[in-house]
């Protein structure tokens, strides 16, 4: 009997449109021979949806069509099996509720990849796949992320972290950020991915615009130095905290002085580097001009993907998550730069060089839901007492 998985993605982020592509390009890798996918689309208002063409890439081309033609559902647990139920519910006809087996977050940004829809999952009791609540929610904070990394001896920049409270006096911010780190500075939103209100500034007049641009998007907000001669170098983790292992590495080719989202998924890259899937519009991170390998000698590659493993697992992940490093050429020193706990397109392209296919690549990251799954069942979360017969308030 097939195991039925829910692919999930879409939601209320920034990276929506993203998300989708990524979904469906997981959908259209995984082994049908053991698998029963349900692709589950969720909107701009995490409405869940369900049918036969929320699978299809072209259907999104309009969106309010595709619901119209679609059945919205929820998700419910009776007697421990999870099922997705038409919603509203109707006496007579309508679709059949669907019963699940896992669910397969492939999901990127705020509400979705941090933690909130993990929790979700995990409430409702159904297996998910990538990393769980605790993970999630500090990867996707890049503040946290640095103090636990520091902690664990990776090598991160420090940082200032601004809140809405401080962005009442953005002159005040600005002052602050030149006097503690000088320019150029680099503006980045705390808890989002795919380069969406990063910002670099080398002025006054830039580092307002920078701040008030990353303000757009989140209510906290860091500023670091931000490092003249840069080398961004990328690599992947396939595990858990227990055991993992690295990809290969990539060195993203930017248009600018950082990977914008334009570069990754807007320009129609991939012209320049070796990943398969790449070169068309539409691929996701796969889309991306990259040179895989990244040029590296065999000490700094073996050096980034140490770190990567040390970074993944210090952070607790599930899955596949992909590490970015930056190299300073002047200063020649490497720094870890943030981490996508659910990256673009589960970033498989790093994968298939060193001899996981993509299809490969889904299956692991299954199996790890249910291995974690198993774990937590053999735990105790609850016992009983007597404490409520004698209650009196």
């Amino acid at each position: 009997m097939k195991t039925r998985v829910a692919m999930m993605f879409g939601g209320k982020t920034v990276e929506h449109e993203v998300s989708v592509i990524s979904g469906i390009q997981a959908l259209k890798a995984m082994d049908t021979d053991k698998y029963e996918v349900i692709p589950v689309y969720m909107t701009k208002e995490n409405d869940m949806y369900i049918g036969s063409d929320v699978g299809d890439i072209k259907a999104y081309r309009d969106i309010p069509a595709l619901l119209k033609r679609s059945q919205r559902v929820i998700m419910v647990n009776e007697d421990g099996r999870v099922k997705l139920v038409p919603y509203p519910h109707k006496t007579f006809g309508g679709t059949k509720p669907v019963e699940i087996d896992v669910a397969f977050p492939v999901v990127h940004g705020t509400n979705v990849e941090d933690g909130a829809l993990q929790g979700y999952l995990k409430t409702v009791g159904i297996p998910y796949v990538g990393p769980d609540v605790t993970a999630s929610a500090i990867s996707m904070d890049k503040a946290i992320t640095k103090a636990v990394l520091k902690e664990a001896g990776v090598p991160v920049l420090d940082a200032n972290v601004y809140t809405m409270a401080d962005y009442e006096d953005p002159e005040g911010i600005a002052d602050d950020i030149e006097k503690t780190i000088g320019y150029p500075v680099i503006i980045k939103p705390v808890n989002l991915g795919s380069s969406v209100g990063i910002g670099i500034a080398k002025s006054r007049g830039e580092l307002i615009d920078a701040i008030d641009d990353a303000f757009r998007y989140a209510a906290r907000v860091m500023a670091e130095h931000a490092i003249s001669k840069l080398r961004e170098i990328n690599c992947a983790v396939l595990g858990d905290e227990n055991r993992a292992e690295a990809s290969e590495c990539e060195e993203p080719l930017t248009s600018g002085e950082i990977l914008s989202y334009e570069d990754k998924y807007v320009n129609g890259g991939g012209k320049k580097g070796g990943a398969k899937g790449g070169g068309s519009k539409g691929a996701g991170m796969a889309n991306l001009s990259r040179k895989i390998p990244a040029d590296l000698s065999q000490e700094k590659r073996e050096e980034i993907r140490e770190l990567a493993v040390k970074a993944f697992k210090a952070l607790g992940c599930c899955g596949v998550s992909r590490i970015d490093f930056m190299i300073d050429e002047e200063e020649d020193k490497l720094y870890f730069n943030e981490i996508n706990p659910i990256p673009g397109s589960l970033s498989f392209y790093l994968w298939e060089p060193v001899g996981v296919p993509y299809k490969e690549l889904l299956d692991r990251m299954i199996e790890l839901a249910m291995k974690r799954t198993r774990v937590e069942e053999s735990l105790t979360f609850t016992f009983d007492t007597n404490i409520l017969a004698n209650a009196n308030i």
